[in-house]
């Protein structure tokens, strides 16, 4: 919308007025804050409760660790990163079935655990399980 001062006739002032924007703009805050929590879909149930057992086929696991200086082992075997791939492309081919587990001590940083999985990915395991303490 277009105003013209009293100054000078030849003065055009464009402003833009930004009232009706803010009222839009919190009334669609609004609407979002109530309907955000009815978006939950979850379906709550109780679980039965029962006794633990063990899986009927025991697969034996194969764990890779990092540890604190960014040394890898495979079952307690110290192997170069390089290697890391060979070794379990020839633990992949005894076993295709091979299930792996993965632990890294929190201080590594995440760049060296991103490889080691990288590697991992590459050498053909289908089941990897990442090993963490439970919190508290």
């Amino acid at each position: 919308m277009a105003f013209t001062t009293g100054r000078d006739s030849g003065d055009v002032v464009s402003e833009i007025n930004i009232t009706p924007l803010v009222d839009v703009m919190l009334v669609l805050m609004v609407v979002f804050i109530l309907t955000a929590p009815l978006l939950n879909n979850a379906v709550r149930i109780n679980l039965p409760k029962t006794a633990t057992t063990t899986p009927a086929t025991q697969a034996k696991s194969v764990t890779v660790s990092v540890d604190g200086e960014n040394r890898i082992y495979i079952d307690k075997r110290e192997v170069s990163l390089g290697a890391l791939e060979g070794e379990l492309r020839t633990l992949v081919g005894s076993d295709p079935d091979l299930a792996l587990s993965l632990q890294a001590d929190q201080g590594v940083p995440y760049r060296s655990v991103a490889q080691v999985i990288a590697h991992i990915q590459r050498s053909g395991v289908s089941k990897l399980s990442v090993l963490t303490e439970p919190a508290g």
